[in-house]
C-alpha cells in the first residue's frame, strides 16, 4: 500500500512553466501585512446526511483553513482502486503550509460519525481514510495561486488559478484550468484576456459553465461580479458559448438544465434556473429559458443542484433579522425552503453548499472554533510561501504593522488599541487603549513608536493627531505632536531622526506636511505637497532622498489612487505606477535598501465572487512589489481576501505559525455587510427589471 500510495504522490504533482519578471531583489529581510478577518476564519468542511440533520459531520482535519468542497463519485477516483471503498470522497481547497493546494480526502465514516485526525502533508492510510494533494502551489515554481471550486473530471482536475498574468493592469488573473493527474499535462480552458470563476462541470463532464467578465471586463465592483454565464467543452475549452446574460455561481442538474444566482433589482440575491437548447451538440444562447424561482423577502445564493433528486437544489441564505448566513434546502416543485443548518449551529455561517451524487448529503464550510484537542488553528503571525527569493512573508493578526529598525518587534493596531510584540509572535502588550491606524518607529530613538489617533476612513475635519509613544518606558510616555486635528495622520521618521512626514487635511484637502520628530509641529512644520486632491499613506526612504504616497492628484475624490514619490524638498515628483482607470494602488513601504517598494492594489482585480466569501471591505487587495523606479512589478499575494498595509523589515524572520490567544474572538469576522437588507428599503417585485421576473 505504501508503494501505490507514493505513486499516486508522483503521478499527481506536476510540472508547469512560465515566463517570470527578473529582476533583482533585495537580500535577508521580511514583509509582514494584514489580511481583513483572516486570522480567525479556520474553515473545516461539515455535512448533513438530508434523512438526518441532527448530527452534523466534520469532513476535513481541523489543520488551517479548509474550503469550497466537492463530493466525487468513485469512478472519477481510479487510482484509490487498491483502498476498500471509502463512504465519502471529498475534494477541497486548503491552505496550509504557507501555500494553496487542492486536496482529496476518501474518508470512511464511522458508525460513531466519528473522524479521525492525520497527518498534514501526503498520503495517510490510517483505516479511516486516505489523503493526498492534487495540485499545489509547488507545480506553479513556487508562485501562490488562489484554487476555487475543485472538480475531478475521469483523472483530470478542473480548477481556478491566479499564476498567469494577463498583462493588462486591473485585470483578474482568474482562470480555469484542467490538469491530468497521471500526466501531469495542464490545460488552460479560459481563452487569453478573459477572467473565469466558479467553474462547475456537467454530469456527464462533456460541459463546462463559468461566470465570466467576457471581453468587457472588471467594473470595480465589489459585491455582484456583473457576470454572464457561459459554456464551453470540458475536454479542450472549445465551443464556448454565452448560454446566460447576467448570472453567477453555475451548478448543473442534468447537461441542459442550470441553477445559478443574480441579484436583483428589488434588492434580493434569487436564485434561477436556466433550460438550455442544444443543437446538432452545441448551446445555443438565443432560446434559453430562464425563472426565477426563490422569492424576493430573503436572499438566496451559492446553488448546488441534486443529480440524482431533481427536486431540490441546496442554497446559502441570509434571512432579513438574521446575522448569519446558513444552508437550506429548496423544494423547486413546491417552492419551500427546508432549514439545514440552523437547527444545529445557528450563531456560526456557513458557506457554499455542495451535494453527494447519491444526494444524501449536503456538504458546506464553516468556521470550526477549537479542535477536540483544544487547539484553534486561528494564527496572530502566519508564514506564507513568497514568490522572491530571501524574502520572508507573514500575515498578521492586525493592522498597520511596522519593524522595529533593528527588525525584533513589530508594532500594529487592532482595532482599538496599538501593540507592539516581538517579530516572533511572543511578547505581544498593548502600548495605546486609544482608537488608532499607522505606525512608524523612530530610526534613531530607540522604542519611540508614532501612531495617529482616531477615526479612520473620515473627513479632513476630524479630529486625529498624532501622538509618539515610548513603548521601552515604564509609564509608556506619550507627547502629541500635532494640533488641531484635522485629520493628521500616517507619519513616517526620516531616516536621520529629526523629522516625520505625515498627512493633513487642515486646508481642506489632505496634503504632505514634514514636522520636527521630537517636539511636533510647534516646534517646526512646512508643507510638502498643495493641492485640491488628497495625499497619503507617505513613506520615508531609507537613504532619506524619496518619500513614496498614494494619492488621487490625478482625478480627486474618485477613489482612484495611484503612487508617486517626491524629494523632501518638494522636488523632483514621479509616479510611479497606477492600477488602471479607476484603480487603486495604496500603503507604499520602502525595502530597506530602498531600491523596491511594497504595496496593495487591485491591479490584479478579483480572484472569486466576493459572494463566496466572508466581509471584505475590498475583496481584490493583493500585495506587490516594484522596483523604486515603479518597474518590474511582481505579485506577492494571490487570493480572494483583502491584503493590505505591507511593511518591510530590516531581516529575513523565520516566522512559525503563532496562535491567537484570545479565544473568545473565535470565529468572529463578518459576513457580506451588504446582505443586511431591510424589507422596508427594498421596491417591490413588480419594480424588479425583466432579469429578476418569470420570462
Amino acid at each position: 500500500m505504501k508503494s501505490s500510495c507514493q505513486k499516486v504522490l508522483s503521478c499527481c504533482f506536476l510540472l508547469f512553466s512560465f515566463s517570470v519578471i527578473s529582476h533583482a531583489t533585495p537580500e535577508h529581510s521580511s514583509i509582514a501585512f494584514a489580511t481583513l478577518g483572516r486570522p480567525r476564519y479556520a474553515f473545516d468542511i461539515y455535512s448533513l446526511r438530508v434523512s438526518d440533520t441532527s448530527k452534523e459531520i466534520r469532513l476535513t482535519d481541523g489543520n488551517s483553513i479548509n474550503f469550497n468542497g466537492y463530493f466525487a463519485s468513485l469512478s472519477a477516483l481510479p487510482f484509490l482502486k487498491n483502498y476498500s471503498l471509502p463512504s465519502v470522497n471529498l475534494v477541497y481547497v486548503t491552505e496550509r503550509n504557507g501555500s494553496t493546494s487542492i486536496y482529496l480526502d476518501a474518508v470512511h465514516i464511522s458508525p460513531w460519525l466519528r473522524v479521525q485526525r492525520r497527518s498534514l502533508l501526503g498520503v495517510s492510510t490510517q483505516f479511516d481514510r486516505v489523503q493526498m494533494p492534487l495540485v499545489g502551489d509547488e507545480n506553479f515554481n513556487g508562485q501562490v495561486s488562489m484554487k476555487d471550486r475543485p472538480t475531478l473530471v475521469g483523472q483530470s482536475l478542473v480548477y481556478v488559478s491566479t499564476h498567469e498574468n494577463p498583462g493588462k493592469p486591473r485585470a483578474s488573473w482568474a482562470a480555469v484550468y484542467s490538469t491530468q493527474l497521471t500526466t501531469g499535462s495542464t490545460l488552460r480552458m479560459t481563452p487569453k484576456g478573459i477572467a473565469d470563476f466558479s467553474p462547475a462541470v456537467s454530469p456527464s463532464g462533456a460541459w463546462t459553465a463559468v461566470a465570466s467578465y467576457g471581453e468587457e471586463g472588471w467594473h470595480g465592483d465589489v459585491q455582484e461580479l456583473g457576470t454572464d454565464i457561459y459554456v464551453f467543452s470540458t475536454l479542450d475549452g472549445s465551443n464556448r458559448v454565452k448560454v446566460i446574460e447576467h448570472g453567477g455561481w453555475p451548478s448543473w442538474a442534468d447537461d441542459s438544465t442550470l441553477y445559478f444566482h443574480r441579484k436583483c433589482d428589488d434588492g434580493w440575491w434569487s436564485v434561477f434556473r436556466a433550460v438550455l437548447t442544444v443543437e446538432n451538440g452545441l448551446f445555443h444562447s438565443k432560446s434559453t429559458v430562464v425563472e426565477r424561482l426563490t422569492p424576493p423577502g430573503l436572499h438566496a445564493f451559492t446553488p448546488a443542484a441534486s443529480v440524482a433528486n431533481k427536486n431540490f437544489i441546496a442554497v446559502a441564505t441570509r434571512r432579513p433579522g438574521s446575522e448569519y448566513r446558513h444552508i437550506e434546502l429548496f423544494d423547486v416543485v413546491l417552492s419551500k425552503f427546508i432549514e439545514l443548518t440552523k437547527t444545529i449551529s445557528p450563531n456560526a455561517h456557513h458557506f457554499n453548499p455542495f451535494i453527494s451524487p447519491d444526494s444524501a448529503l449536503v456538504g458546506y464550510h464553516k468556521c470550526r472554533g477549537t479542535t477536540s484537542d483544544g487547539q484553534t488553528n486561528e494564527l496572530h503571525l502566519e508564514s506564507v510561501n513568497s514568490p522572491l527569493p530571501n524574502i520572508s512573508l507573514f500575515r498578521i493578526g492586525g493592522s498597520f504593522p511596522s519593524f522595529s529598525p533593528d527588525g525584533k518587534r513589530i508594532a500594529y493596531v487592532n482595532f482599538p488599541g496599538v501593540y507592539v510584540m516581538n517579530s516572533d509572535g511572543s511578547g505581544a502588550r498593548m502600548v495605546s487603549s486609544r482608537s488608532a491606524f499607522s505606525t512608524a518607529w523612530d530610526w534613531k530613538r530607540k522604542g519611540v513608536v508614532y501612531t495617529s489617533v482616531g477615526p479612520t476612513f473620515a473627513s479632513e475635519t476630524s479630529k486625529v493627531d498624532i501622538i509618539s509613544i515610548n513603548v521601552d518606558d515604564d509609564d509608556l510616555s506619550y507627547k502629541t505632536l500635532t494640533t488641531g486635528g484635522e485629520n493628521n495622520a500616517f507619519p513616517s521618521a526620516s531616516p536621520d531622526g529629526k523629522w516625520v512626514v505625515f498627512r493633513s487635511g487642515r486646508s481642506g484637502h489632505k496634503n504632505l506636511y514634514i514636522m520636527d520628530a521630537l517636539d511636533g509641529e510647534k516646534a517646526a512644520l512646512h508643507r510638502l505637497t498643495e493641492g485640491p486632491w488628497s495625499d497619503t499613506m507617505c513613506n520615508w526612504s531609507p537613504d532619506g532622498d524619496w518619500i513614496a504616497f498614494a494619492s488621487d492628484r490625478e482625478n480627486p475624490g474618485s477613489g482612484s489612487f495611484e503612487l508617486f514619490k517626491i524629494h523632501p524638498n518638494g522636488t523632483g515628483l514621479q509616479k510611479l505606477i497606477q492600477s488602471g482607470s479607476g484603480g487603486r494602488t495604496n500603503h507604499p513601504w520602502f525595502s530597506p535598501d530602498g531600491r523596491h517598494i511594497a504595496f496593495t492594489s487591485d491591479y490584479a482585480g478579483v480572484s472569486a465572487e466576493p459572494i463566496s466569501n466572508p466581509h471584505h471591505y475590498q475583496p481584490y487587495g493583493d500585495l506587490f512589489v516594484i522596483k523604486s523606479d515603479g518597474s518590474g512589478i511582481r505579485r506577492l499575494t494571490h487570493n480572494a481576501y483583502e491584503d493590505g498595509t505591507p511593511t518591510w523589515g530590516p531581516k529575513s524572520s523565520v516566522v512559525a505559525n503563532v496562535e491567537l490567544s484570545d479565544s473568545e474572538s473565535l470565529c468572529s469576522f463578518e459576513d457580506c455587510h451588504w446582505l443586511s437588507i431591510s424589507t422596508s428599503t427594498t421596491k417591490s417585485l413588480g419594480s424588479a427589471n425583466k432579469q429578476c421576473a418569470e420570462i
